[in-house]
């Protein structure tokens, strides 16, 4: 068991706030993905903890097709959506442990009322977005600054349906992290070039600028 009885106490008061219903799509594998169980197992103690939360369970070898459909090719994967199933871009590779935990909920609680929290202007701006735009934040489960780094890629996404916000668990995925010369988190990758990235956490303001200029 992940969740202590003090710990499911509190997210069920954090649940309480929910107003729509919420999807977790988990694309996992028992063949070669030593993490999966354990992510499965979290994601499944979380979805009991309301009735507005539902769990979807893809394998990547059998449900090739929905798999694709997501455009996941690592596993662990999660992918939160509402009821519709409408892809928002926002993806966690890897597990949401540690602070990342935190991460999890607050886009739950986000998808769940239907606003990103984002400022008007921000929100206005990403309107005008033409070109895709990938954020991949780059993350550890004790590194207290990650949390935010990520749920800002994943209000962006929200806002966006042009960005794909991913957290990476570099530590489970260090090839990935490797290629991008990832040895400080939280570390953004823009559009997977390793010329465009950010180091740290931003303001809301510094990611926007980065991203218009990015694309």
């Amino acid at each position: 068991m992940w969740l202590s009885e003090e710990n499911q106490a509190a997210i069920k008061e954090r649940f309480a706030e929910m107003q729509n219903p919420v999807v977790l799509q988990f694309v996992g594998s028992s063949l070669d993905c030593p993490q999966c169980s354990d992510v499965e197992q979290l994601l499944d103690e979380v979805c009991n903890l309301s009735p507005l939360l539902t769990l979807e369970k893809l394998n990547r070898y059998v449900d090739e097709e929905a798999v694709k459909s997501l455009k996941v090719d690592k596993v662990p994967a999660i992918s939160i959506t509402d009821e519709s199933r409408t892809d928002y871009g926002i993806r966690f590779y890897g597990t949401p442990g540690g602070y990342e935990f935190s991460t999890l909920l607050a886009d739950i609680l986000m998808m769940s009322s239907g606003e990103s929290g984002l400022s008007q202007s921000t929100r206005d701006s990403l309107k005008g977005l033409q070109k895709p735009m990938d954020l991949s934040v780059f993350v550890t489960p004790t590194c207290p600054y990650c949390p935010a780094a990520v749920h800002l890629a994943h209000q962006f996404a929200f806002e966006s349906p042009l960005i794909t916000g991913n957290m990476v668990e570099a530590t489970e995925f260090p090839d990935w992290a490797n290629q991008f010369d990832v040895y400080g988190v939280p570390k953004t990758v823009m559009n997977q070039s390793g010329s465009l990235s950010i180091e740290g956490a931003v303001p809301e303001q510094t990611l926007l600028e980065r991203v218009l200029a990015a694309v």
